[in-house]
């Protein structure tokens, strides 16, 4: 059965990581941009990851443009923004797309395991899919629910 750890992303730095890498871990994959009226979420995302990080989490951040032009930066201004404003140390990646057919193919796999709103397409900027330590996508959430509303699925898959 494919997971997310069959698939491999580029980090911010340009050094392409194997998602093997977070194998028996809990997950938080999203979709983020820096210019987005969501773009506070940072701050619990990264709430989050330092709080639970310690007990198997960790939040994974995918830098999208597709939403209202929000990212523009490259991946030095993205890296700093993170870390400047929001003392982001979860794992950021590359920017992406994460619709179309130049979708990123961990996407195109999140999308087809869980489906919202809109079929498989994602709807903006912090679309949260939620992956348990088998590396399978468990739970989809829409760009409005609050990371810190999250706490207690996380820590049923624990």
């Amino acid at each position: 059965m494919p997971s997310v750890y069959d698939f491999s992303a580029t980090s911010l730095a340009g050094e392409e990581i194997p998602l093997k890498r977070y194998e028996g871990q809990v997950l938080l994959i999203v979709n983020t941009a820096s210019a987005c009226g969501f773009t506070p979420q940072y701050k619990g995302l990264q709430e989050l990851h330092q709080a639970l990080a310690p007990r198997g989490f960790s939040v994974l951040g995918f830098p999208c443009n597709q939403f209202g032009h929000q990212e523009p930066g490259d991946a030095r201004q993205i890296e700093q923004f993170c870390t400047s404003n929001y003392a982001v140390t979860f794992p950021m990646f590359a920017k992406i797309d994460v619709n179309g057919g130049s979708a990123h193919p961990l996407y195109q796999y999140l999308k087809h395991e869980q489906s919202g709103l809109l079929g498989s397409s994602i709807k903006w900027n912090f679309t949260k899919f939620l992956v348990d330590r088998a590396g399978q996508a468990v739970a989809r959430h829409a760009p409005t629910a609050k990371p810190e509303g999250l706490t207690k699925e996380i820590e049923a898959l624990l």
